[in-house]
């Protein structure tokens, strides 16, 4: 049982939950860009939140299947059609042998989650199925899809359709207002320039990848502040390296730096980075800790519901 990639499309990789408890050994967590959007889609189709699916970016794949199964796609939005056929995000659409998946133009975001009701058989590294794109570790054969992969499945579910409740589905359009705690090196910066960081309108740059999101803006004069040793990094923390222009640590950041930390994106909002494309903008609005873990606990209470909404809309189809 396999799924055929007709077009690989500009990054397509297999992401799952990541690598938990192995950045004290210098390996990055990784895995999706986008978790929320990975878990509703993984959900729709009756996959646990955390497994593995297709991370499609920019540029998405042409997908033909070997078996009858069900597919969601959640996150990004692109002109997505099977079998020439135009069909819709949020939903589990059930696949037959021989029908092709077609990712269109892009439309809003940058990444979608293609989740199928079938487990994606490749090799775990460090606890994780992830791609570890810039360092060539996990996923298929270490690396993005190409045209021509073929990727092998198993543990094959009955199919099933339903559809996300209109609550929880995501909407990437306009400017995302990303929330941030005081860096651990923030008082190293003026009371100006922090003032400035969190009035200023930032451009994401097209150098940035799954390591890191480079900014653009006025840069901040970098010249008095202090030389530090390095120190811990993880996904969300601001670094301002001597250019003046921050850099947010993403999912296969380094997990160290030695650049002053102005802020971090509190995890409420991280997901959100994995929707940035290059010459997005962003800002950035400053909130207290407090704030911060009580944003996180109704982010958590509120996706803790969608099992049970998702099971009162199953609809079971025949193999």
């Amino acid at each position: 049982m396999m799924l055929n990639i007709l077009s690989g499309g500009l990054q397509t990789s297999i992401q799952d939950g990541g690598r938990s408890g192995w950045m004290r050994y210098g390996v990055a967590p990784g895995g999706a860009a986008d978790p929320v959007a990975m878990a509703m889609a993984n959900q729709l189709v009756g996959n646990t939140p955390a497994a593995a699916c297709l991370e499609v970016t920019l540029v998405g794949p042409k997908i033909q299947f070997e078996e009858e199964l069900c597919l969601a796609v959640c996150g990004a939005r692109f002109d997505l059609s099977l079998n020439n056929m135009p069909i819709g995000n949020d939903t589990g659409i059930q696949v037959h042998p021989g029908d092709i998946l077609d990712f269109g133009a892009l439309r809003s975001g940058a990444r979608a989650y293609l989740a199928i009701s079938a487990d994606i058989r490749v090799p775990s590294v460090f606890d994780s199925q992830a791609t570890q794109l810039q360092v060539g570790l996990g996923g298929f054969r270490n690396r993005a899809l190409q045209t021509g992969d073929r990727i092998p499945l198993c543990n094959r579910r009955v199919p099933v359709t339903r559809q996300l409740p209109v609550e929880f589905r995501l909407n990437y359009r306009g400017r995302p207002q990303l929330r941030v705690i005081e860096g651990a090196e923030a008082t190293y910066f003026t009371a100006q320039d922090r003032e400035r960081f969190a009035s200023t309108t930032y451009e994401v740059s097209p150098q940035s990848n799954r390591m890191g999101i480079r900014l653009e803006a006025t840069p901040f004069d970098t010249s008095e502040l202090p030389q530090m040793t390095s120190s811990g990094l993880c996904p969300g923390t601001i670094q301002v390296p001597p250019s003046g222009q921050p850099i947010v640590s993403f999912v296969e950041a380094q997990t160290i730096g030695g650049y002053p930390r102005i802020g971090h994106v509190i995890e409420a909002d991280q997901h959100l980075l994995g929707q940035l494309k290059p010459r997005d903008r962003i800002n950035f609005t400053p909130v207290a800790l407090d704030i911060a873990h009580q944003l996180l606990r109704e982010k958590h209470a509120l996706l803790a519901q969608l099992p049970a909404r998702l099971d009162k809309a199953i609809h079971p189809t025949s193999m």
